[in-house]
């Protein structure tokens, strides 16, 4: 995890200060003598360190997100500077900033040089100080020499989307340090600095028709509070006047950049339940009381404080399931690869969730947490069936959990383990984490209907080095009349923009959501106001941008071709959607097996099922290693549902060995080992490789193959093979099913093409 995002700095919308022109930004200024208090009482002064060479003065805050990134560093310039004559002091300017806050800030940095409060901001005032962090260099005449941030490693680009590289590419406040003990001159003593504006005192105006009771009150109870209140993702409260008015620049800044609250989908396309955008109006009241010094007014006139349920968003949990038993140590800086954890949730009997939430232990260092079912018999490997229907539920910056409509519910199989795959971000300092996640129960006889997550994805794209603007399109077609509830696009680092486009049988096409800014540092999951009855035959078309230029911020090296893959210096192109089938009612009575090749031939009328462009595109690279098979058969498996198993067997002289196998999730066969060697004599696999047309099996009982009566044992019951030649040798696709009669002609023709796809794309790569 090399590229790193920061969620709790989007939270604030922190944007650089304007730059100034050095006649109004303080260089050359000469501070005079300033003292006050340190959070121990303690008064110290300037002249204080009036031996020093140089005095750095940095400008910091408790509750800023980039001021606990760079509390830490900071700490650790001052002990790398301290036998070179150069002193630092710490200045809390902000009226929100309690000393005991302050405390506990320096403690967690361990900061060791004095941190004042600067009540009334003198201080700031005296160094036109804007932001938090922001730094000061003083030479021995105590004149400005520096002003601006620490490094440019954390930051925001174009629009306030959020950045983070592995390191800085510039230590700007090191480089001033050195160059001024060399005796030069800076040589670049102004930089812009991104940060929280300064919470300054404030000379309300009397009489104000707008203040914080009888307007802004409600304006953040309905918008911000739900955020940002104690245990929740926001890094400070809004609850009251006391924790808002320190914040009412950064408010008024935020909500008018349309930073916050965060919303990134066109307005004009598409209508969402949970689109949370403040309306001109609000806009309006805000900038007003703002611009009026943010009045208090009449107490009497607050309304009520909104009700939350405490500490969950989807109510009090059936069950509380935690990652681990004991907390996993998150190191203070580096890389951090995705961490993956398996717990036994003790389900003894199938579960219908009617809703699921997952929740960061620790939210300074959690960026995502996603939850995957592992049903019963399959090796947590982490991988396994994660690109279908076993993605349970997830946490990340921006994604807020909802139950599910009445008689809706998501299934899990009694005895299924959970895997709680960690995004971890450091931030500065050693912390600990252990998440959970919180479960609320359908009771089976309500469930009417089940709902899976699916996607559109693209897993062939390869993005050119340097490209502002690569397009890359991905699809998913609805076999059956489904209902769309969901949508949520899903890239890294270097995307761009986001489109869903519906087109439907008849050839109409439909925009339902436009994302222009796609922001990694958010994962929102856009609700439906209306669900969408979706007919048989739609397709759900994505088109999405990435920008793998040196102008992109966040882009870890512009100079790589960029393919799909799991960490965030690779990409991902997902359309993440929920939907359930129109059709399905669970509460009628059980209808007989082999349902899922009904379903087939239902998709397959009129021999108008065919291969996809995703197959074909995956397809000369399926046999290159075990991950990329593993990601086409998923992909073979959602087109032919009924299927179980995928494998490739080959002859090498007078005996079988399995090349390549993918099972579906629970399902867990004899001949799973590419270590396992079998005699050719005898064995039917071995003939269909040596055939030279598909031999289908309807049921496997009675055949003469030890292999084959094996699998017929492991509750497989019927097969199709295919005779190819791959890498000089002879072999066979080998597709299996559960299900008697799973190869009808329609089968047979789609999995014949797959197999020679295979084959061609291995003789291509010869």
């Amino acid at each position: 995890m090399k590229a790193r995002l920061l969620p709790l700095l989007v939270l604030v919308g922190i944007l650089p200060m304007t730059a100034r022109a050095e006649e109004n930004s303080s260089i050359g200024k000469k501070i005079a003598n300033f003292s006050a208090r340190d959070y121990r009482g303690k008064e110290t002064s300037l002249g204080d360190v009036a031996q020093s060479k140089l005095v750095v003065v940095a400008f910091l805050g408790t509750e800023c997100p980039l001021a606990k990134l760079y509390g830490p560093r900071l700490a650790e310039l001052e002990k790398q500077y301290a036998g070179k004559g150069v002193a630092f002091l710490g200045i809390d300017s902000n009226r929100q900033d309690l000393v005991t806050e302050i405390a506990h800030y320096a403690r967690e940095s361990q900061i060791g040089f004095p941190l004042l409060k600067d009540a009334g901001n003198a201080i700031a005032d005296a160094f036109a100080a804007a932001r938090t962090p922001e730094v000061f260099v003083l030479d021995q005449n105590r004149v400005v020499r520096y002003r601006g941030r620490v490094d440019d490693q954390y930051g925001f680009q174009d629009k306030g989307v959020a950045y983070q590289r592995n390191e800085p590419t510039r230590r700007d406040l090191a480089e001033a340090l050195d160059e001024l003990l060399a005796g030069k001159t800076v040589s670049q003593p102004l930089t812009a600095v991104q940060g929280c504006l300064i919470g300054r005192m404030k000379e309300p105006v009397k009489d104000s028709e707008v203040t914080y009771s009888n307007q802004i009150a409600r304006v953040l109870n309905a918008k911000c509070v739900e955020c940002h209140r104690p245990g929740q993702i926001a890094p400070f409260p809004l609850r009251n006047y006391e924790e808002a008015v320190g914040w009412a620049d950064m408010i008024q800044e935020v909500t008018h950049q349309r930073r916050m609250p965060p919303w990134h989908a066109d307005p004009s396309i598409g209508k969402f339940a949970n689109d949370c955008r403040l309306s001109d109006e609000e806009l309006a009241l805000i900038g007003k009381w703002v611009k009026n010094g943010a009045p208090e007014g009449d107490p009497k006139d607050l309304p009520e404080p909104p009700k939350f349920t405490d500490g969950w968003q989807i109510g009090d949990p059936d069950q509380i399931v935690y990652m681990a038993d004991e907390p996993y140590d998150v190191q203070a800086e580096g890389t951090v690869e995705y961490q993956r954890f398996v717990i036994d949730p003790g389900w003894t009997e199938d579960k219908w969730i009617k809703a699921m939430e997952c929740k960061p232990g620790n939210h300074a260092v959690v960026h995502h947490v996603i939850v995957y079912v592992i049903p019963p018999g399959v090796a947590p490997t982490g991988r396994a069936g994660r690109l279908q229907t076993n993605w349970l539920g997830a946490f990340a910056p921006g994604l807020r959990q909802e139950p599910l409509d009445e008689g809706m519910a998501r299934y899990v199989q009694k005895g299924s383990k959970l895997l709680f795959e960690m995004h971890y971000t450091p931030n500065g300092t050693a912390q600990k984490d252990r998440s959970f996640a919180g479960f609320v129960f359908a009771d089976p006889a309500s469930v009417k209907r089940e709902v899976a997550v699916q996607n559109a994805g693209n897993f062939t794209f390869k993005i050119p080095p340097g490209d502002p603007n690569f397009e890359v399109e991905s699809e998913f077609v609805f076999r059956q009349k489904a209902i769309l509830l969901t949508i949520s696009p899903h890239m890294h680092v270097r995307g761009k923009d986001f489109r869903y486009d519906l087109v439907y049988p008849d050839g109409k096409t439909e925009t339902i959501l436009w994302v222009p800014r796609y922001d990694f540092g958010w994962q929102t999951t856009y609700w439906l106001t209306e669900p969408k009855i979706l007919p048989r035959g739609t397709k759900m078309h994505c088109v999405a941008h990435f920008d793998n230029s040196p102008d992109n911020l966040a882009n870890p090296d512009p100079t790589a071709t960029v393919s799909w893959g799991e960490q965030t210096w690779e990409e991902m192109m997902f359309g993440w959607f929920e939907m359930a089938l129109a059709d399905q009612d669970l509460t009628s009575p059980a209808t007989e097996s082999a349902e899922r090749v009904k379903e087939f031939l239902k998709q397959a009328e009129g021999d108008t099922l065919s291969v996809d462009g995703q197959i074909k595109a995956m397809a000369p690279k399926a046999i290159d290693s075990p991950k990329s098979w593993e990601i086409f058969s998923w992909q073979v498996f959602e087109l032919v549902p009924q299927l179980d198993r995928m494998c490739i067997t080959g002859i090498d002289g007078d005996t079988l060995r399995l090349k390549l196998v993918q099972e579906r999730l629970g399902l867990k066969t004899p001949f799973r080992s590419t270590a396992t060697v079998v005699k050719t004599e005898g064995e039917l696999l071995a003939d269909y490789a040596k055939a030279d047309k598909t031999a289908v099996n309807d049921s496997l009982a009675g055949l003469a193959s030890p292999i084959l009566n094996k699998m017929a044992k492991k509750e497989i019951r019927s097969s199709m093979h295919v005779p190819v030649e791959i890498d000089g040798q002879k072999c066979t696709v080998n597709f299996w099913s559960s299900e008697e009669g799973a190869f009808p002609p329609q089968a047979v023709r789609i999995l014949d093409e797959v197999a020679h796809l295979i084959e061609k794309g291995a003789k291509s790569n010869q």
